[in-house]
Order: structure tokens, then sequence, then C-alpha cells
């Protein structure tokens, strides 16, 4: 997965379209989001927002959930 870029305050994903992953705990510390792209997903650390977010094409994206499962 060479192509994953992070993105610093990016404003072209609205803060909106993230979700809590379904993987979370629900009052747990170590939580992440995650927002569905046309191109791919994006994710980031639930309790640092502000430091931005990880960018994965699509082809990379299904990759990682289907070696998950």
């Amino acid at each position: 997965m060479n192509s994953t870029s992070i993105n610093h305050r990016d404003a072209a994903i609205p803060s909106g379209l993230f979700r809590k992953s379904s993987y979370s705990q629900p009052q747990g510390q170590n939580c992440v989001e995650v927002a569905d792209l046309p191109s791919g997903a994006a994710v980031r650390d639930t309790q640092n927002r502000e430091a931005g977010h990880l960018k994965f094409p699509s082809s990379e994206w299904t990759a990682l959930l289907r070696a998950s499962k």
C-alpha cells in the first residue's frame, strides 16, 4: 500500500462524512473514524482529528477490508 497519503486538515472532506468505525468500542479511547469517498476511503483518529487523516484509494481500501475479514 504505497499510494496512501496523509492529509492534514483537508477541507475537501467535510467532517460530517466521517463516522465511527464499527470496530471501535462504544466507550473506547482507541477509536477511528472512516469517511467513504468516491475514490476510496479516509481514516482518522477520533481523539486527534486535527492531526489529519489517511486516504486510501478504492483498490487498497477493498484489499484491506478483505484481508481483515
